[in-house]
């Protein structure tokens, strides 16, 4: 059996996110790439430093050009919003995988998917006011299906979206696969039917769960690098993971994937396994063909949104605090890791202000076992200078 080490694992993971060596240059190629290396990019509407999924690709392609995502969302349809591990922007070459979901969505038999069947039932003219309007006159936001005239039974919750049912309707609409999001004017939505925007090269072939499976598993233990069964659970399209032991047993007997052993101080427990076509990689990185870097992570970035992995491998807690109460915050609201060659070693407390155009970086925090020496500051300080470049910033403000 292969063995590892803790170093060469962390190496290889960063290698796969794409977080090591010289970005690539920005172009619709290079995101469209990057993305299907990645399998989906996380979306998330806070954007106190800004949007999520824009830092994930800056950290790996450096001063990128926005225009050239927006390309691949809204003109090639390449790129689409549906849910990976959460809402995310996915490859359209993966549309086979996301679409069992979409097929699943109506026929759930727990107590959620019957209330949430029943209330599609009961709003049915809400529904089809809301695809009528959209087949007459195209993209629409969502402010254009409030109509009073339209009978409603309110949707009941205890969170955010209790009696927020265009929402609602649009959510459920959009899971099912019926409409998708055809366009934004910033962060406001704009939803089609799904059949005028998916390209004709859509893979549209109906996939088993076992089947899912077989291609989603492939996808996420490449772009983890080497991965464990719960490590695969929670990437990529977790949770949703069929068959899982009989899969992985299919691949490893095929040669597709194998399994490999953690050795040294900090071996590791588990069943860890490497796909055959990074083998190569690895063995460069054991030769020490491998380029560090030092950039800034998104608090929802692909390498460390699976936090007991993070903790595993990097041994760095991290918790997003934009829920905590003020006073009772550790770090601060919105906490961007520092990635360091192969080691996450602090954490950065910042923000845009989009007034004075100043990035205000509130405070850097290291870990209790970094040592803060000249060349670590320097490359903390040069990371944050290019974020500050890519966000336009006209100067850094330090607290």
């Amino acid at each position: 059996m292969r063995k590892l080490t803790l170093e060469n694992t962390r190496k290889l993971a960063i290698y796969k996110q794409a977080l090591s060596g010289t970005p690539h240059l920005s172009s619709p190629n290079a995101i469209l790439n990057l993305v299907q290396d990645l399998g989906c990019l996380q979306l998330d509407p806070i954007s106190a430093v800004a949007r999520s999924h824009s830092l994930v690709l800056f950290s790996r392609l450096g001063n990128y050009d926005p225009a050239h995502l927006d390309q691949l969302l809204w003109r090639d349809h390449m790129l689409f919003e549906y849910w990976a591990h959460c809402a995310a922007i996915v490859p359209t070459s993966d549309y086979a995988i996301h679409n069992l979901m979409m097929r699943d969505y109506g026929n759930t038999t727990s107590t959620w998917g019957k209330r949430r069947l029943e209330w599609i039932v009961a709003n049915a003219p809400l529904r089809e006011h809301i695809l009528s309007q959209i087949r007459e006159r195209g993209p629409l936001p969502s402010r254009m299906f409030e109509n009073k005239e339209v009978q409603i039974s309110d949707w009941w919750s205890t969170g955010w979206n209790s009696g927020r049912n265009v929402s609602r309707m649009l959510d459920f609409l959009w899971m099912e696969g019926t409409l998708m999001v055809a366009g934004r004017s910033g962060i406001q939505k704009l939803w089609d039917l799904s059949e005028r925007c998916l390209p004709e090269s859509t893979p549209r072939h109906a996939l088993s769960p076992r089947e899912v499976t077989h291609a989603a598993v492939q996808r996420a233990i490449r772009a983890l690098g080497v991965a464990t069964p719960s490590q695969i659970k929670q990437h990529f399209i977790r949770g949703r993971y069929a068959h899982l032991p009989e899969v992985l047993a299919d691949l490893q007997q095929a040669g597709v994937i194998e399994p490999v052993q953690m050795v040294g101080e900090c071996k590791l427990p588990g069943t860890w396994y490497l796909h055959r076509d990074d083998v190569a990689v690895l063995e460069r990185i054991e030769i020490g063909d491998w380029q560090p870097r030092t950039v800034l992570l998104s608090p929802f970035d692909n390498l460390i949104c699976d936090r007991k992995r993070t903790k595993q491998l990097w041994n760095f807690d991290f918790t997003i605090e934009i829920y905590v109460p003020k006073a009772k915050r550790k770090y601060g609201y919105y906490v961007m890791p520092i990635l360091h060659g192969d080691r996450l070693i602090g954490r950065v407390d910042s923000q845009m202000n989009h007034r004075s155009r100043e990035f205000e970086v509130n405070r850097i925090y290291y870990e209790a076992d970094v040592a803060p020496t000249p060349d670590i500051q320097h490359a903390t300080a040069a990371a944050l200078a290019e974020l500050a470049a890519f966000l336009r910033a006209k100067a850094i403000t330090y607290a």
